[in-house]
């Protein structure tokens, strides 16, 4: 039986999704002892003290969770002065970028997004029958004045990915502000911040913009800042008209009870949150400086990973370092030739970082020069 020819159109124009290479890999194809990874933006610091807490007081695994999760929508919408009816949770953020494309776009439909940006906003877009148009980075960063251009009458949803995955950039909040203005009002608009608490404190709040604008959306995860990437859990803000239609494509009991525990357990952690942020920005100034004094330009970064673009094809640079047993993600599987989107990892792993590149960066220069 030929299973291509009986899927969808839509699902042949897709690729599976690639995570990366996990530490057990590296290991293996290298007969590596230990490995650094710094490829898939989690915490290095491990995960909330109290989220594992939470977790640990699971009882009645054999029911169902609570499918509606009250007590935690109205702690998570509470402090931006949102309601429950404003809420919706997922299976980490991912879930909610799906149920948003199940619910609101269709064939015909055209969703204006960066590029390159998180490969899933092209992917909904194809497996819903929409048309994704892409508009490319301008250093960088979204080129709102393009994205403006490129609305037509067939444009169902804006997609701003603030900071923007893979380049690490924020958009500038008064640019921000005129560009939501100016997109027309029956246009959707989905703002995802997964890294947002990683931005600087005058960043775009999404949240404001859910209050301000009809038809918005955004997203944030505990994935990155809690460390529970593995736990799974995303939440989103919007009008309560949005959430309810999004409801209606959730999957039942998309959310495990470990999950919302965890995520209660993470709220209340004021210190894992606090002394992440302050290593990450030491991390951060620390790779950029060492970055600059290396002759490697790097986009300037409002996330917990950076863009570095390095003098040879990226997927050789990872190589390079993987043998080195230092794991980053290569900007050819991104959309950005020649660079490496790197994790901010604890200060030893910088270092490491560092002096990895120090011994291969006189290679790549002389590859580089090379003629091909």
């Amino acid at each position: 039986m030929d299973y291509v020819s009986l899927a969808r159109p839509a699902v042949r124009l897709l690729h599976e999704y690639s995570a990366g290479t996990t530490i057990d890999q590296a290991k293996r194809r290298f007969e590596l002892d230990r490995v650094i990874k710094l490829s898939s933006n989690e915490n290095p610091r491990g995960s909330s003290p109290k989220a594992l807490a939470a977790m640990a007081t699971l009882t009645g695994a054999n029911l169902y969770a609570d499918d509606d999760h009250l007590h935690l929508r109205a702690r998570l919408s509470e402090p931006y002065g949102l309601r429950i009816e404003n809420t919706i949770l997922g299976h980490g953020s991912n879930e909610i970028l799906l149920m948003f494309f199940l619910t609101f776009i269709g064939p015909g439909d055209e969703v204006i997004m960066a590029d390159p940006t998180f490969s899933l906003f092209p992917a909904d877009a194809i497996v819903t029958g929409a048309t994704p148009v892409r508009v490319q980075l301008r250093d960088g960063g979204h080129d709102l004045d393009a994205m403006l251009a490129a609305v037509t009458p067939r444009t169902k949803a804006v997609i701003v990915c603030d900071p923007n995955n893979p380049s690490g950039t924020c958009v500038d909040p008064a640019a921000f502000a005129q560009f939501s203005s100016l997109l027309p009002p029956d246009v959707l608009l989905f703002i995802d911040q997964a890294y947002r608490e990683y931005m600087p404190a005058a960043s775009v709040e999404g949240t404001d913009y859910v209050k301000s604008r009809r038809g918005t959306i955004v997203t944030r995860t505990m994935s990155k800042l809690y460390g529970l990437a593995s736990v799974r859990f995303g939440y989103g803000f919007a009008d309560q008209g949005m959430i309810d239609l999004m409801q209606r494509v959730r999957v039942p009991f998309n959310v495990s009870s470990p999950a919302a525990l965890a995520a209660l357990g993470a709220l209340d952690d004021d210190e894992f949150r606090l002394a992440t942020i302050a290593m990450n920005d030491e991390g951060k100034a620390y790779l950029e400086a060492a970055f600059k004094r290396l002759g490697l330009f790097a986009y300037p970064s409002a996330a917990n990973f950076i863009a570095v673009r390095v003098p040879v094809a990226a997927d050789g640079a990872y190589t390079d370092l993987l043998k080195r047993g230092i794991i980053v993600r290569s900007g050819d599987k991104l959309g950005m030739p020649n660079f490496l989107r790197i994790t901010i990892g604890l200060p030893e792993e910088n270092r490491a970082l560092v002096a990895a590149l120090e011994a291969e960066l006189p290679v790549w220069r002389e590859r580089a020069q090379i003629p091909a």
